[in-house]
């Protein structure tokens, strides 16, 4: 049975866990119907840095090599678990990657991160990044897992298609996924069968 490590979106957002996430909108249900082994841990809601993200989640991968799937911020949790532990992550699926570089949308998410108690410092690093936030370029060009990309459908100011674009085009082999609104979204129930559904064939 193939296992699935969830990694839920969120970024210092008091109330958004893999629960909120995966499990209410009904994504943990919808893969484990389809036949795998799902994990959906909780990130830490107030991480310091993205290598202590990836640290944490370290400590949930099961025994053998598993497929990640990460949504929103936690892709850019996951990316950074796939670069310290390549042995770990067999596939790495990002859905719904939030877009990094976008001036107002990171006035904004800086914004609620000093509101809910942020360090300037920790803000700057949890920001910092190129096509994705806590990642270089060339580091994301080293990825060596098969990586599959899930856009958001319609788009968002907050998860661009231009950045799955990019993605796209910085690691070699990267597959585009047919998109879908995010989980915590009231109208995601309408996406949910067809988002698990690409989910699952690129787990397989």
């Amino acid at each position: 049975m193939t296992t699935l490590l969830l990694v839920h979106g969120g970024l210092w957002e008091a109330g958004m866990d893999a629960d909120a996430f995966w499990r209410r909108p009904g994504v943990v249900d919808a893969l484990e119907d389809r036949g795998f082994d799902v994990l959906a841990p909780d990130r830490p809601v107030h991480a310091a840095s993205w290598a202590d993200e990836a640290e944490h989640l370290a400590r949930a991968l099961p025994t053998g090599p598993c497929t990640v799937v990460a949504g929103s911020n936690g892709c850019s949790a996951a990316v950074r678990l796939a670069l310290a532990r390549p042995d770990a992550v067999a596939r790495l699926l990002l859905a719904w990657p939030a877009t990094a570089g976008d001036p107002a949308v990171d006035a904004r998410t800086a914004a609620a991160l000093t509101a809910s108690g942020a360090a300037p410092e920790v803000v700057a690093g949890l920001l910092a990044g190129d096509t994705l936030r806590g990642v270089t370029d060339a580091a994301l060009a080293g990825l060596t897992a098969p990586l599959g990309l899930l856009p958001a459908e319609p788009e968002n100011p907050f998860h661009q298609r231009r950045t799955v674009d990019a993605l796209a085009g910085l690691v070699p082999g990267a597959t585009v996924l047919p998109g879908c609104t995010e989980p915590p979204r009231p109208d995601f129930a309408a996406d949910l069968g067809r988002c698990a559904d690409a989910m699952a064939a690129f787990a397989r």
